[in-house]
């Protein structure tokens, strides 16, 4: 798991090969201001979900796991917490793993958990059970797909 700003975006984009493509893309456009919807970069290997859910409570929230995609959750607007658990700390998923859906999820709390506020995003690799969404009201952000 990364926590970061935009602004500091280029210490990381060396990490994955897309992974410059997508923050270009997103400092490059008024994406709070576009219709929510997918936003394909790259096809099937790259694209943005821009998304603006009703946020739910912690305990209500479940953790979430994939095998296929890196996601990175940029926080346009709103304040919304993730929480984040180590693979190694949790038990059996509550729903197994779905391939088509790629998810897996799992009923048991987060043990850490991160507040983002506009401009920063944090990424969850496959190994990283996260619950997104937590919090207060509707937040507008985007949800960038970025295959392994």
């Amino acid at each position: 798991m990364i926590i970061s700003s935009l602004k500091q975006s280029e210490r990381i984009e060396s990490l994955h090969p897309l992974f410059k493509m997508a923050f270009d893309y997103i400092k490059s456009h008024d994406l709070l201001h576009t219709p929510c919807g997918r936003i394909e970069l790259q096809g099937d290997d790259l694209f943005i979900n821009n998304v603006n859910p009703e946020c739910i409570a912690a305990e209500q929230q479940v953790l979430e796991m994939h095998k296929k995609y890196i996601d990175i959750h940029v926080l346009l607007e709103g304040e919304e917490t993730i929480g984040w658990k180590d693979i190694d700390d949790t038990g059996e998923p509550a729903k197994p793993y779905d391939d088509e859906a790629d998810c897996a999820l799992y009923a048991e709390p987060a043990s850490v958990y991160a507040k983002l506020h506009p401009g920063q995003f944090m990424i969850v690799w496959p190994e990283d059970p996260h619950a997104p969404v937590i919090g207060t009201g509707k937040v507008r952000k985007l949800i960038v797909k970025v295959k392994i």
